[in-house]
């Protein structure tokens, strides 16, 4: 039986804030044909009916019995508790909810009395790519340290090729070796080396100096993808009274509500014949280039919906009134294709301002010398703390670039006591998840077992499989992918001792249902590697913990589908946030911090206690 933390103990009950409104509702259809967000069970009139829904706690599909179900499920809304905005209040003294229990296999006393991991001491100072310095020795660390990094990486970074990119930029600043899964690799003791798949992939893995073949891992997996719109291949769309406009197709759960009457930027990566050679540039229009508008209210019932989101969901990018005193009459002979580039290349198939715009940002004077691109949009607005004290953060992308960016500065700070470790630390970052998982850079590809196997290869003597065999059984898996903070407007949406707060830590995320990878033995595992450190940090991370109700249905992500390949033990934990896949979401200011201190107290501290449970 799990019980609070000593100091994280109420006395007041607070569960009528978490019990269904009385008199209570039936259950009912949720409309709207666009996306709905995860933090919403809301049934509203005036918005149209979904035929897809992605949302990371809220998949609603009974016939759906296949267990790889990700946290971005595709599923019609039923089943949803109708917490319509004029709910009741509930009765009795209302108290804010308990933070929710902490996990401890024993006082933290004890565990503070047990082996201490090697001294953390600074790393030399590496050259900062976004203007700020790791953080300090260990002791007293504070986790605002990582707030402006943190945004300054999002801000930064819109795409998701953006973002692989600075993380590739941030691990060779910090001594780590690129390797190409197309050549031979020469690996050894002590070294850091990363791989990328496609761009928007990327695994990285520092080797200790004691590592010997079938030793463990101590491994952090995520997905650094995000929902976003892509830009269709041939994008170019007829003007429509005088709006120029761009074909896009949404990626996951975007073009939902939220991304109405937002701004809009343009990026990703654009494929150019240099010299000979096909080279990859990366590309960011970071003002407003697109713009989805609204329908006013007043039109009526033209307004409520439901929308078409091939039809009513397009974004305007320009004008060009320029048919508007001539005597065309709009049919296909006015329809004319570029010839930007020369007829038969890429850019004539595209919107020729649109081309001029990316060849100008890239320096591109030959517009045929474009290959191909994929190409995506996102929000313009940048990351920044709020609040009346700025303790949160708002930001878009932040599911989840967040636990990801969190991992990998856990991997740096943790070179000081790789001397001292026989395992391996690695950090693996996927793509595809919102979608499945399914492709090549996606956890369900062969990416990870590929990496670990030619690690095992590389050190074993003989018997490469059943050193690889015993290289999963001695490693372990955090799956870290963010999890549902609670809403305050929806409480009675979570359940009481399973709600997650902002700025307090990471949450264990559990399921009956298997979908997700927590269990007794995994949940103590990772409390004993973060008691190990308690004390040492101005501020310490207290695992929560988040299971969603039984009248709804849980979500997944990369854990399960990583550990069923490779039977290396897991457990889902992330670090908590509002707005789940919303174009704006929500995180506490100290969460990046805390997420980074517990990844790397995992990271640090795996091996030893990974021996008690031996």
């Amino acid at each position: 039986m799990t019980k609070n933390h000593a100091n994280l103990r109420k006395t007041v009950s607070n569960a009528d804030l978490y019990s269904d409104p009385s008199p209570p509702r039936p259950l009912r259809h949720s409309y709207s044909t666009t996306l709905a967000r995860a933090h919403t069970t809301a049934s509203l009139s005036h918005r149209p009916k979904l035929d897809r829904v992605t949302e990371r706690g809220w998949d609603h599909r009974e016939a759906v019995a296949d267990m790889r179900t990700r946290h971005s499920i595709a599923a019609p809304t039923y089943k949803l508790i109708d917490v319509d905005e004029d709910y009741p209040a509930p009765s009795g003294q209302q108290n804010p909810p308990p933070v929710p229990p902490k996990i401890l296999e024993e006082p933290v006393q004890q565990a503070k009395s047990g082996p201490k991991p090697a001294s953390r001491t600074s790393r030399a100072p590496r050259a900062p790519s976004l203007n700020w310095m790791p953080a300090p020795a260990r002791s007293k660390e504070d986790p605002s340290r990582y707030t402006k990094p943190f945004t300054d990486f999002m801000t930064g970074n819109p795409t998701i090729f953006h973002a692989v990119d600075a993380v590739a930029k941030d691990l060779e600043t910090d001594g780590y070796k690129k390797l190409s899964e197309r050549d031979s690799w020469e690996l050894k003791a002590g070294g850091k080396y990363y791989v990328d798949r496609n761009g928007t992939s990327l695994i990285a893995f520092a080797i200790g100096d004691g590592y010997s073949s079938g030793n463990g891992a101590a491994i952090v997996a995520g997905h650094i993808d995000a929902l976003t719109a892509k830009l269709k291949p041939i994008p170019k769309l007829r003007t429509k009274a005088g709006y120029v406009q761009l074909g896009v197709a949404p990626y996951a759960g975007a073009l939902s509500d939220t991304w109405w009457d937002r701004d809009l930027g343009v990026g990703g990566r654009v494929l150019v014949k240099e010299n000979g050679k096909i080279v990859t540039k990366l590309v960011k229009l970071d003002w407003p280039i697109a713009r989805i508008p609204t329908l006013a209210p007043h039109f009526g019932a033209a307004a409520n919906g439901p929308f078409n989101r091939e039809t009513q969901m397009v974004p305007i990018i320009g004008l060009d009134n320029s048919d508007f005193s001539s005597a065309s009459t709009g049919g296909d002979e006015d329809w004319k294709a570029s010839v930007l580039g020369g007829e038969g290349t890429f850019a004539a198939t595209q919107p020729e301002r649109l081309v001029k715009a990316i060849s100008g940002e890239l320096g591109i004077t030959d517009y045929s010398s474009i290959v191909n691109w994929e190409l995506e949009l996102f929000d313009t607005q940048p990351a920044q703390t709020g609040g009346l004290d700025r303790e949160f953060i708002f930001a878009g992308r932040i599911d989840d670039k967040l636990c990801s960016w969190a991992a990998i500065q856990a991997l740096l700070n943790s070179a000081s006591s790789l001397s001292s470790s026989s395992q391996i630390r690695m950090v693996a970052l996927f793509d595809d998840e919102e979608v499945g998982s399914l492709l090549r850079q996606g956890a369900r590809g062969n990416f990870l077992p590929s990496v670990m196997e030619r690690i095992t290869e590389e050190f074993a003597p003989h018997k490469v499989q059943s050193a690889l065999s015993r290289t999963y059984a001695n490693s372990f898996l955090v799956s870290s992918d963010v999890i549902h903070a609670v809403n305050p407007n929806f409480l009675n949406a979570y359940l009481e001792n399973h709600s997650p707060r902002l700025n307090i830590g990471p949450a264990v995320s559990a399921d009956s249902n298997a979908h997700m990878t927590t269990d007794a033995v995994s949940t103590a595992i990772l409390q004993r590697c973060v008691d190990r450190d308690v004390g040492i940090r101005k501020v310490d991370p207290k695992l929560q913990v988040f299971q969603i109700r039984n009248d709804s249905r849980s979500g997944g992500t990369v854990g399960p589908m990583l550990s069923s390949a490779t039977g290396i033990r897991a457990i889902d934990c992330g670090i908590p946030q509002l707005s789940m896949h919303s174009i704006r979401a929500t995180t506490g200011s100290l969460d990046p911090g805390l997420g980074v201190f517990t990844f790397q107290s995992f990271l640090e501290n795996f091996e030893s206690v990974d021996a008690e449970f031996k």
